[in-house]
């Protein structure tokens, strides 16, 4: 596997890694039962976790298929490995700016780990234009 097929992987254990902790710490109101209970995400930290964790979902998809697809059409792979290293620690950084409610500073994070996805899923380009 290459090092931005780990950093696929390494997404989707963050994004569940952004809830589960926060499960975790209030499993004495949290019901097993009841997942998506709103009275559980009335706290404010668990309904920025649920946020970040949802967010999580909606970036994977596209992180994903933009690797994937960049690999299968013969992008470079060094620099594959490094936007996809670059697009998890953006990624870390923005769930902890979720956290510690910092919205400015996560839209901005937001935006780049956006920018590098477009990068990635555009890299095949790259190919064609240097062998013209």
């Amino acid at each position: 596997m290459t090092v931005a097929e780990w950093c696929v992987f390494g997404s989707l254990v963050l994004y569940l890694l952004s809830i589960v902790p926060i499960k975790w710490i209030g499993y004495r109101s949290y019901d097993n039962a009841k997942p998506r209970d709103p009275a559980f995400y009335d706290d404010p930290l668990r309904a920025r976790a649920l946020g970040a964790h949802q967010n999580g979902i909606e970036a994977f998809p596209f992180f994903a298929v933009a690797v994937l697809l960049a690999e299968f059409h013969g992008a470079p792979q060094r620099l594959i490995d490094e936007l996809s290293v670059l697009f998890l620690i953006v990624r870390i950084a923005y769930v902890f700016t979720y956290l510690g409610d910092r919205p400015r500073l996560r839209s901005i994070l937001w935006n780049v780990g956006f920018a590098i996805n477009i990068a990635i899923f555009f890299l095949p380009l790259l190919r064609r234009l240097w062998a013209v």
